[in-house]
C-alpha cells in the first residue's frame, strides 16, 4: 500500500511553506551526504553533548530536523509531509504552520531526550515534526480519506488507517542509518514520534483559530 494523495478540494491557499520545507530537507540531505560522518556528528542532536553544554549545542535542535539517515527515511518523511502538510497549512496559515512545525520538532526532540539523557547516539530526522502534522490532520480532518496505490489499483482509505501505518513505515525506514549511527547502536527514536504526534494534537487546538472547526475533508 502506497499513499499518493488526499482530498485537496477544500484547500484555499498554495502550500508555500510545505513545499519549502520539502525542498529544504532534500537540499540538506545532499549537503549531509557530501559532508559525511563529520557533518552528521556536528549537526545532529546528541543528547549527552547537549546536556553538557545546552547553549553551545542549541543549533542542533533545529538542524537535526532537516537531516535523514538514508534515502528511504527521507522519501517516507517527505511523502507524508507532501500529502498531509498542505491541508494543515491551509487551515493554520503559512506563518502559524511554520511555527507549529518547528514546535512539534522541538517537542519530539524533548520527548526523546527525556528517555536518553546519557546517549551519545546522533538523533536526526523530520519524523517528529511530521508526526505533529499528522496529529493535527487527524484532529481537523477526522473523516479525511487518502488515495493509495494498492497493488495495481488506486483506492481510497481512511486517513486514520494510513496515518497508523505511517508509524510502521518509520519503524522500517529508520532502522537503516548512516555508518556513524550504526556503529553506536542507532535506531528508531520511538519517543520522538510519540512526542511529536501528541504535540501536534495539543498545538492543533491552539493554532487552528477561527477556521479550525473540526470537519472532514
Amino acid at each position: 500500500m502506497f499513499p499518493i494523495g488526499d482530498d485537496n478540494s477544500a484547500r484555499k491557499t498554495f502550500p508555500l511553506v510545505t513545499y519549502a520545507l520539502i525542498a529544504l530537507n532534500v537540499l540538506f540531505f545532499f549537503v549531509e551526504l557530501s559532508g559525511g560522518e563529520a557533518f552528521v556528528m556536528q549537526w545532529a542532536f546528541v543528547p549527552r553533548r547537549f546536556m553538557a553544554d545546552p547553549f553551545a549545542d542549541a543549533s542542533t535542535l533545529f538542524s537535526s530536523m532537516f537531516m535523514h539517515a538514508g534515502w528511504l527515511h527521507l522519501g517516507g518523511n517527505m511523502l507524508y509531509l507532501w500529502i498531509f502538510g498542505d491541508n494543515v497549512e491551509d487551515r493554520f496559515g503559512h506563518i502559524k504552520f511554520l511555527i507549529f512545525y518547528l514546535l512539534c520538532g522541538l517537542a519530539a526532540t524533548a520527548a526523546q531526550l527525556s528517555f536518553s539523557l546519557g546517549s551519545s547516539v546522533p538523533n536526526l530526522g523530520a519524523s517528529g515534526a511530521i508526526a505533529g502534522v499528522l496529529g493535527a490532520y487527524i484532529l481537523m480532518f477526522p473523516q479525511g480519506r487518502v488515495r493509495v496505490l494498492l497493488y495495481s489499483r488506486i483506492t481510497e482509505m481512511p486517513a486514520l488507517i494510513v496515518i497508523g501505518l505511517w508509524f510502521a513505515l518509520q519503524l522500517f525506514s529508520s532502522v537503516g542509518s548512516l555508518a556513524s549511527t550504526e556503529r553506536t547502536g542507532g535506531g528508531v527514536a520511538y519517543m520522538a514520534h510519540v512526542g511529536g504526534f501528541v504535540a501536534g494534537l495539543l498545538l492543533g487546538f491552539l493554532f487552528r483559530g477561527s477556521r479550525g472547526a473540526v470537519e472532514g475533508s
